[in-house]
């Protein structure tokens, strides 16, 4: 098997695993009742993730995995001195933690940049916040985030190997802290030093502007300790999920939230965008 293709099946049993323990901790330990009803929730989300998995396969892949072989090549990025087969595992590691930390800033941009909120409001208006939602972006937004993700691969060195693990590590994460789970407060205390929880995302799946503005992080929690995002203020059960304009199930069906960053009318949930 070559080395490529146990990649793509180490990459796979990530997600996997992460996709089946998260639907089990959702159905043992389920932290807000549905909005509305599940198979019409998930089946608009799943939909919308198709059409993203689309958008990167056909938009991003063809030019961050390429950019990813060629900085490795050329020995661009900062990582690029780490060499040798001591360092390997090193240089992995670093990457991973780079493309996270990166990863936060993009996060905090979409919210900040008016256009790019536009796209990135499609995520936040789900009134239901589950594993689901995490999967659920506008293909806008995603096309958007290549050259932000190019810049990643250049300027920290990423090898293909370490890019792609830091992805399937990131959707794992990403099913994860959009699940709707509740943990105990020890734990969520605890684990939230070390990943983004369920309870900390929910809060930035707030209908509350403050809530909005914080727990950016996607994969590492301590982002957001480090810059004074983080907020941890209500129980994810007291969470209510959504955007304020946005709460009525009939504005958010599938048509509504892909044409909604082409809607010519202002919105106002965008003005939180600009937020401190």
């Amino acid at each position: 098997m070559t080395a490529v293709r146990v990649r793509d099946v180490v990459r796979t049993g990530v997600v996997l695993t992460a996709a089946a323990v998260v639907l089990w901790l959702e159905r043992r330990h389920r932290a807000r009742a549905s909005v509305e009803p599940p198979a019409v929730h998930g089946t608009r989300n799943l939909v919308m993730a198709g059409i993203a998995a689309v958008t990167v396969h056909l938009v991003e892949a063809p030019v961050v995995v390429p950019l990813a072989r060629l900085a490795t090549r050329r020995g661009w990025g900062l990582t690029a001195r780490m060499t040798g087969r001591r360092s390997a595992l090193a240089r992995t590691l670093v990457t991973i933690v780079l493309l996270d930390y990166t990863l936060y800033l993009w996060h905090i941009i979409v919210h900040r940049v008016p256009w790019l909120w536009r796209f990135h409001l499609v995520h936040h208006v789900d009134l239901d916040l589950d594993a689901t939602t995490g999967l659920r972006f506008h293909a806008g937004e995603l096309a958007a985030s290549v050259p932000w993700r190019a810049a990643q691969v250049v300027v920290i060195g990423a090898t293909p190997g370490a890019l792609a693990l830091w992805q399937s590590l990131t959707v794992a994460a990403v099913l994860f802290h959009h699940s709707n789970t509740r943990l105990s407060d020890r734990t969520e205390r605890w684990l939230s030093w070390v990943l983004a929880t369920p309870r900390m995302h929910a809060i930035h799946h707030s209908v509350d502007p403050v809530q909005l503005q914080s727990n950016f992080s996607s994969g590492l929690g301590l982002w957001d300790r480090l810059h004074g995002t983080l907020r941890v203020d209500a129980a994810a059960s007291d969470v209510i999920i959504g955007m304020p304009d946005h709460q009525d199930p009939q504005d958010v069906t599938l048509g509504r939230v892909l044409a909604l960053p082409f809607r010519p009318a202002p919105l106002s949930a965008g003005s939180h965008a600009g937020g401190a």
